[in-house]
């Protein structure tokens, strides 16, 4: 037992000295010093002689001692181990050294040491395996070879076959092997007309489901000389196998064409494009919205929701139709898809963009309405598709609504290949096989159901053969249902019809809380299982809108952000019972509590009450068997508390009338889309909102956002703003109204300065006699001796504020050439409208050429020449949207 003790001492040294020493480098410098023994010097008497410290035994390595040295000035010269072992050894070998015990000790040691090697650190490679990379893609040439294409576009065509990015791209050429291709799948285009005409489209254009909501005729030829946009979109989606441009995603399908984007237009119109041909027709494609500006919030009317009710209930023979519709350009503006009632309406896909790198492109708007994300514009690229006109394309094509047709084209495959699919069957496919793209993302999440989420890419981008492989194989989706939460009126928060308020919580410092409980019995009671859609309804009063920020909270701890800030956006009309919508927790549980939070920027001089609040959770039934209602779209007055139900048990509506609403006029889909959209740069490394709810930065610094959204407004109204917006916060800052009424003065004493000094001019010339031709108008300058106008190389003045579409090229899409005046055609502009004096007599020939934007169409160049107008209230000269013809 005395034992013992010694031995575990023994057991433990031997332990340690198995440990490797800790490595001080940044205070000494190692060696290696590799002893032979059989010479005579010890290893103490070596590391003496030396100047070192042993460490330990180097490894495994028999006589090889780790030794080191503490760093010091003398290393300027030489290394002073190596010097010392180099003196040593000289000594050693020189015939007149001394022959004493201290010689003698050095030769001893000088010979026992082998080698000294000076360690040095250096990082070493990891030979890791190399990255696994996905199966041989066919290029873009050996596709159209062995598919034989001989659309001549075809290449340019990325979106469809990716060279140099392969990974991206809408993955649909190994469906086409298997005879999917869009066979008996109609889609419409709720746009601004279709070209049927065009050698890409007649083939597959589907004349029975177009219509012209516009001008109300039966085909929606386009008229204005920039409806090219639904032309395009069809390209994407039906453009056959021939010999011009390049091949559609689904290129066996039908495509209809409903023009509404054209003009004016009302609600009951709206509805019924929406519902046009809807048992026939599967998808509707969508790529138009309120202005993407970062101030406007606006949602369809009571007419437009019930509509699409219809049509997801009715359509297809009750599997419902298919609603697509592109999120938004107007990420630079800090706009949200959120505050957009037809891409948060969860009757929608909503479809971002992503490009072909597979970034962010930072037009594209985030929310958490985001459904997924299509292949378009950014990056250097745009698409290539079909264009308006014989033999046309476009290779300028892009933004988010580009997008929505690229995923219109993928589930018009999937129908092809599963007709029964219902409309929510869709979107929850589109949940389960998005690809996620950029991993390393921050603006992904992780759900409650385990799966990435992002409010700039959603689920992910849409994959062809990853969608249609998992809808050959889904099992059908059990029939909607939805429970309404009881509002929650915070603080006895109350609104009326006229937005007259009473009670809530003023908005503090932290924020404002306020919660919802899901129990369990809630769920059986209303026969509910299975998550999709949260709908939440606030009502806030706030001094600035875009300031205010919304947050959801489940029980779990997934955070939704439901509105972030909006440099851009002052209204004072705060929320009064606007609906938010997100997708982030399809799946989850929801049984606990739901947390709610409002904040603002906390302005002094901007305050807001939160009001109160409802949730409604959207999922299938548990059991298909018992009975359930359909669903009937309210009437929604917006008020708080809400009035009770307005329908009777047999679902039928009771006799409260919604306000009456007037005609409109929709944004084309690319009004707000930046003209380089195709260079913009895509991003992978923010999230879309910060931790606490604040909206990224746009483009521009806020301050500039602002400003230029005050000095452009929307040419259009929206129902929240109104036509002068601005003017409450212009009177409301001193200094802005003082300065503009300086330079209304200013600009007054300018103008009567000028008309004085042409008076004085006037009497002066009165005074002398003209020269032959000494007064020529301005529309005559040019002209040859004869008479003659010589050629000219540019437009009049009065084009040079003509106005090109956003989102074409102009050496490509515009042309200019000599247009003859008809006499009957009023110019409203005279050929001497610059000169000082009268007009002269001569060379004022009312069939003298001037230049103009080209019409796109023989019939469009017709009408122009003898002066006749297009019928109806959207494509005529006398119309009152913002593209109608400069010639009117």
């Amino acid at each position: 037992m005395r034992l013992l003790p010694l031995t575990l001492v023994l057991a433990i040294q031997s332990v340690l000295a198995a440990q490797p020493a800790k490595r001080f480098y940044n205070t000494h410098d190692y060696y290696v010093l590799e002893h032979d023994p059989l010479e005579g010097a010890s290893l103490a008497e070596i590391a003496s002689a030396l100047g070192v410290e042993v460490v330990e035994q180097a490894g495994e390595l028999a006589n090889h001692w780790l030794v080191r040295v503490a760093k010091g000035l003398q290393k300027r010269d030489a290394d002073p181990v190596l010097r010392s072992l180099e003196g040593l050894r000289l000594e050693a070998k020189s015939p007149h050294s001394p022959r004493s015990e201290s010689t003698l000790q050095r030769r001893r040691v000088a010979s026992s040491v082998k080698n000294v090697f000076p360690q040095t650190l250096r990082q070493r490679v990891k030979r890791a395996p190399p990255p696994i990379r996905p199966p041989k893609v066919e290029t873009a040439e050996e596709v159209a070879h062995r598919l034989e294409f001989q659309d001549p576009e075809f290449g340019r065509q990325w979106h469809l076959v990716n060279n140099d990015y392969p990974e991206h791209m809408m993955n649909v050429t190994a469906l086409w092997e298997d005879g999917i291709t869009g066979k008996g799948v109609i889609t419409a285009f709720v746009d601004d007309g279709l070209d049927y005409t065009s050698d890409d489209l007649a083939a597959n254009f589907y004349a029975y489901g177009s219509y012209d909501y516009n001008d109300h005729t039966d085909l929606p030829t386009p008229v204005l000389f920039d409806d090219h946009h639904g032309t395009r979109c069809a390209g994407q989606v039906a453009a056959v196998k021939n010999d011009v441009c390049g091949v559609g995603i689904a290129y066996d399908s039908k495509v209809a064409g409903i023009r509404i984007l054209s003009g004016p237009i009302s609600d009951i119109d709206e509805a019924a494009a929406l519902n046009y041909d809807y048992q026939n027709t599967s998808i509707y494609s969508c790529s138009w919205g309120p202005p993407d500006d970062g101030r406007s919030m606006e949602g369809p009317g009571y007419l437009i929701r019930k509509a699409m009710v219809n049509g997801i209930q009715q359509g297809r023979g009750g599997k419902g139709s298919l609603y697509v519709f592109a999120s938004g350009n107007g990420g630079r503006s800090g706009d949200q898809c959120n505050f957009d009632g037809y891409t948060n309406s969860i009757f929608s896909v909503t479809v971002a963009a992503i490009d072909f790198k597979g970034y962010h492109p930072d037009y594209s708007e985030s929310c958490a309405a985001n459904m997924v994300v299509a292949y378009t514009s950014g990056g250097g690229n745009y698409i290539t598709t079909t264009d308006r006109g014989k033999n046309k394309c476009s290779h300028s094509h892009g933004g988010t609504s580009a997008a929505a047709p690229n995923a219109a084209g993928i589930f018009a495959l999937a129908l092809q290949a599963r007709p029964d699919l219902g409309w929510r069957d869709v979107q929850h496919l589109c949940v389960r096989t998005a690809l996620q793209v950029n991993p390393d993302d921050p603006d992904w999440e992780q759900t409650a159901a385990g799966r990435p989420y992002s409010y700039k890419y959603g689920y992910g981008s849409l994959s062809g053969v990853d969608f249609v492989k998992a809808a050959q194989t889904w099992k059908l989706v059990n029939p909607q249902t939805w429970i309404d939460l009881p509002a929650v009126q915070i603080n006895n928060g109350t609104m009326d019809a006229n937005w007259t308020t009473t009670g809530g919580s003023p908005i503090p410092e932290d924020g404002v809380e306020s919660k919802i409980t899901v129990t369990k019995e809630l769920l059986e009671d209303h026969n509910f299982a299975g998550l999709e859609h949260v709908t939440v309804k606030v009502w806030i009063t706030h001094t600035r809108r875009g300031d205010v920020e919304v947050e959801l909270v489940s029980p779990n701890g997934v955070r939704s952000v439901l509105a972030a800030r909006r440099y851009g956006d002052n209204a004072n009309t705060g929320y009064p019972g606007w609906t938010f919508m997100t997708v982030k927790h399809w799946d989850e549980d929801p049984v606990g509590e739901w947390t709610i939070r409002v904040s603002d920027q906390r302005k002094e001089d901007q305050s807001g009450v939160f009001l109160g609040w409802s949730m409604s959770i959207w999922g299938s039934v548990a059991d298909p068997e018992k009975e359930h209602k359909p669903y009937v779209v309210p009437l929604e007055d917006d008020v708080l508390p809400p009035l009770p139900s307005n329908t009777t048990d047999d679902g039928s509506s009771s006799s409260i009338v919604p306000s009456s609403t007037s005609t409109k006029t929709i944004p084309r889909p690319t009004e707000h889309l930046p003209g380089d959209h195709g260079e913009s740069d895509g991003e992978n490394h923010k999230p879309a909102f910060s931790t606490t709810g604040t909206a990224a930065s746009p483009t521009k610094p806020p301050e500039d956002v602002a400003e230029s959204a005050t000095a452009s407004p929307s040419i259009t109204s929206t129902p929240d703003e109104g036509w002068f917006s601005d003017l409450g916060s212009l009177a409301s800052n001193q200094v802005w109204f003082f300065l503009a009424i300086g330079a209304v003065v200013i600009f007054g004493v300018g103008v009567g300065l000028f008309f004085w000094r042409r008076s004085v001019a006037r009497k002066r010339r009165a005074n002398y006699s003209s020269l032959h031709d000494d007064d020529v108008a301005m529309g005559a300058v040019g002209r040859n001796s004869s008479g003659a106008r010589a050629p000219r190389q540019t437009k009049e003045l009065y084009d040079a504020f003509g106005e090109v579409s956003d989102d074409e090229d102009a050496d490509e899409e515009t042309a200019l050439r000599p247009h003859i005046a008809s006499p009957g055609l009023h110019t409203g502009l005279h050929s001497g409208f610059l000169d000082d004096d009268d007009p002269p007599t001569a060379g004022s020939d009312p069939k003298e050429t001037r230049y103009r934007d080209e019409p796109e169409s023989p019939v469009d160049d017709e009408k122009e020449r003898s002066g006749a107008t297009s019928p109806g209230s959207g494509s005529g000269s006398g119309s009152s949207w913002e593209h109608a013809s400069e010639t009117r």
